[in-house]
């Protein structure tokens, strides 16, 4: 006999799991009059206590109970309720981290004598499961009320590929190194010379090697204080990769690294594979994880509320469907529409409107000079600018807003100019919506463009001190854009932010530019963020930390194929998404390109 509708819809509405999470750093219940939540529920109203307090306590709202009206949702005035509901394809989390808080599902499994990469928006899980697997947390299975164990993992785990490895990390006793996202408290933790912390770490006797592929060898006797970001990431990859381990996890390991430092980087962890070690990586640059990474695992699900891990795929197919937002193999579309590069055919510069035209410049510092060609500045471009850490980049850039004088060179380019500095310090006791009341924004082009495609709306109330360093990226640039400028200086825009963000953040920059006529320079170290949004390039030469200079803008094609000549590493076009990668060196393809002398934009 055929399933009524009615019952079959109940049977339906059984099987989904309903997700419930409140951000208690947002909740707000005296500002919101009360405990709105609780007053709007319609469960509530049928004298059910689907959302519920404690005297003096947040609310908590019943999975159970929810019917997912979403009233609460849209009803609080802090944004801080979301939920979900899921259907029962789903186990029981894997980790859940609190009462309506967030959860993960799902793990990747390590593959002995492979790089395992992980890949998805910010806030989705990927830290969570990375400590999961590198001995930094034990999954607590979605059972937050005790202490999580091993055990619990192997029995659960039962039948499955990862039971092993649960079981010999408690048998065996499996051997983690674990490099984290974070740098900035590395220098509070550890006290010492570099060269003394990587002697002390060295259990695998190769101190020499690695200190020479991370290039470290300049900044041995400095103490940690001492160092820069991309320095300090170095050593912290470096100690990791010293350590004798089973298994070892990176965390972002391109953070402040030039292009240059993320391949030696890459090299480095490849080379951890050899006798059947497991290596796991967090990486946003998606030519550093294509060049890195030998399987692809995807996290989606919803930001800040779950996290779902896809099953592995090969390094091309995992970007080639996380670009393309659709999973074959789950039938699942995580994001509404595709992320595609297209080749843009080289402009005719002439035919554009000059803007301004800048000298040779000339800048001096101890130990350090920066010399530069002169260029012109085109309606509507985007020029991108590329070189190695410590190169000149930020100071070229300081010199054309006017923050720094030339030695030589009169320069005043008598435009307006927005200026995004590379290092961001956010402004203390104001929220997001109070640092725009500061500028005179367009407010026109800020609603149409910049919050369309960055979402700043999501953290206008949120304290900017309390931002993480991606939501703090996009407020500066969605700032920065929507001042009244000729020209926009932004230094290193896509630092922090997820690839999806980073895509956003490269549209939203060609868009300001496009329909308000003006021009950009960017300076940014990730080649499929150039890639995606530049005309022109500006390719800086030199030694680092000693001298500089800078090119006159050339076009793409030049550009990119004098600075990848310089790095000795080859791109082509991936066939189905357009998106640059890199070759494997000494492939086939790599002899063949740097035989015909053309290191970019090869046909696929």
């Amino acid at each position: 006999m055929a399933e009524k509708p009615l019952a079959a819809a109940k049977r339906a509405e059984q099987q989904q799991i309903r997700i419930a999470v409140i951000d208690y750093d947002l909740c707000n219940p005296v500002g919101c009059g009360g405990y709105l939540c609780e007053r709007v529920c319609p469960v509530n109203r049928m004298d059910k206590k689907c959302i519920a307090h404690e005297p003096e306590q947040k609310p908590v709202i019943s999975e159970a109970l929810c019917i997912d009206c979403q009233l609460c949702v849209i009803k609080c005035p802090f944004h801080a309720i979301s939920i979900v509901s899921l259907t029962a394809k789903l186990d029981e989390p894997i980790h859940q981290y609190g009462v309506n808080s967030f959860r993960v599902y799902r793990l990747p499994y390590p593959r002995p004598g492979s790089v395992v990469g992980l890949i998805g928006v910010n806030g989705i899980g990927k830290t969570t499961v990375l400590r999961a697997l590198a001995g930094q947390l034990v999954p607590n299975l979605g059972d937050y009320s005790k202490p999580a164990s091993y055990d619990q993992l192997v029995e659960h785990f039962r039948g499955k590929e990862i039971q092993e490895f649960f079981k010999q990390a408690r048998d065996r006793g499996l051997k983690f190194s674990y490099k984290p996202q974070n740098m900035d408290d590395l220098p509070k933790v550890v006290k010492g010379k570099v060269e003394a912390l990587l002697r002390k770490v060295d259990e695998r006797k190769q101190f020499e090697a690695v200190v020479e592929s991370l290039n470290l060898s300049k900044v041995l006797d400095r103490e940690l204080r001492q160092l820069s970001g991309g320095e300090l990431q170095r050593v912290a990859i470096a100690a990791s990769a010293l350590k004798d381990a089973d298994l070892y996890a990176f965390d972002e390991p391109s953070s402040y690294l030039d292009v240059s430092e993320r391949l030696r980087m890459a090299r480095v962890l490849k080379g951890l594979t050899a006798n059947n070690k497991s290596v796991l990586v967090i990486e946003h640059d998606l030519a550093v994880l294509d060049y890195l990474s030998d399987y692809v695992h995807i996290l989606f699900g919803k930001k800040g509320t779950y996290g779902v891990v896809s099953n592995p795929k090969t390094c091309k197919n995992g970007i080639n469907e996380f670009l393309q937002g659709f999973i074959p193999d789950e039938n699942l579309r995580f994001r509404a529409r595709e992320l595609r590069f297209e080749v843009r055919p080289p402009h005719d510069t002439q035919k554009r409107r000059l803007i301004a035209e800048f000298p040779a410049l000339h800048k001096s510092f101890k130990g350090f000079k920066l010399s530069t060609e002169g260029g012109d500045l085109r309606e509507g471009e985007v020029i991108g600018v590329l070189g190695p850490n410590g190169i000149g980049k930020t100071t070229f850039v300081k010199l054309l807003a006017g923050l720094e004088k030339p030695d030589e060179g009169v320069h005043d380019l008598k435009l307006r100019v927005s200026y995004k500095p590379q290092y961001l310090v956010p402004e203390a006791g104001l929220t997001v919506r109070e640092l725009f009341d500061k500028y005179p924004i367009d407010l026109e082009l800020f609603g149409a463009e910049v919050d369309k495609k960055l979402r700043i709306v999501d953290v206008m109330d949120h304290a900017v001190e309390s931002l993480s360093g991606g939501e703090l990226q996009k407020v500066s640039v969605a700032l920065s854009l929507c001042q009244e400028a000729d020209v926009f200086l932004l230094d290193e825009p896509s630092a922090f932010i997820d690839v999806e963000d980073r895509l956003a953040v490269a549209d939203c920059i060609r868009s300001v530019v496009d329909k308000k006529k003006k021009v950009a320079l960017v300076v940014d170290h990730d080649i499929l963020f150039q890639d995606y949004v530049s005309d022109r390039l500006i390719v800086f030469e030199g030694e680092s930390a000693v001298h500089g200079h800078a090119l006159k803008p050339s076009s793409m094609r030049e550009g990119m194929n004098l600075f990848l000549k310089n790095l000795g590493i080859t791109y082509r076009r991936d066939e189905v998404t357009g998106r640059p990668r890199a070759n494997k060196p000494d492939s086939v393809k790599d002899r063949e390109q740097k035989a015909s002398g053309d290191y970019y934009y090869a046909s696929v």
